[in-house]
């Protein structure tokens, strides 16, 4: 009866047996790395974006803001794994540097590039092997999302570069459950990552 009780509260919380067990320390390492990467890349985008206003460039302006959001909604599904999971998270203090716009999109497109290659998939392998159902998710989300701000990024930089910014989206939805991004003047009916309804997206630019 005891073992059964276990089973179900694991699966309500979204974790897996061997991590309810205490069996999960190289997720929850994981899930603290991303808490901070995520935080900071929110910050960080956010700044980005004010730059961008500087240098009059308001399409690539909004769309760092939609994704300093998306990091934001990331770094706090994370963080509730981890509180799932008995941890608390550090307080994160952003560190990065601001350049030119066309400077923060060739960072940009790097941070993305390390994280949806490199980072996430050897995140997600982790979480797989010690059955953290949970931060399984909470990964995907990230970097599936991120494999979408890289394409955002690149198509802003090239558009920078030949100066046609005003051929860029001036819209930008991000879904406030799991961060995926939409560079579209109206999205799809519900996310095609988490299904949340679209009436509940929460809208960049005009």
């Amino acid at each position: 009866m005891k073992k059964n009780i276990l089973i179900i509260l694991a699966l309500v919380m979204g974790v897996g047996l061997k991590s309810f067990a205490g069996d999960a320390e190289k997720t929850i390492d994981n899930l603290k790395a991303a808490f901070k990467g995520e935080t900071t890349a929110s910050a960080k985008y956010a700044a980005y974006a004010e730059q961008a206003k500087k240098e009059g460039l308001l399409q690539i302006a909004t769309m760092f803001e939609a994704t300093s959001r998306a990091e934001q909604i990331h770094a706090t599904n994370h963080q509730t794994v981890l509180q799932k999971l008995g941890r608390k998270t550090e307080p994160v203090k952003p560190e990065f540097t601001v350049k030119t716009t066309k400077e923060n999109l060739e960072d940009a497109i790097k941070g993305e590039t390390y994280e949806l290659t490199t980072m996430y998939p050897e995140f997600i392998a982790a979480s797989t092997s010690e059955n953290v159902l949970g931060a399984t998710k909470s990964f995907r989300w990230a970097m599936d999302t991120e494999k979408k701000h890289q394409v955002m990024y690149q198509t802003a930089l090239t558009a920078l570069n030949a100066k046609k910014t005003d051929t860029l989206s001036k819209v930008y939805w991000v879904c406030p459950k799991c961060g995926n991004t939409y560079a579209v003047a109206k999205p799809e009916s519900s996310c095609s990552f988490c299904s949340t309804k679209s009436d509940k997206f929460i809208k960049f630019g005009k």
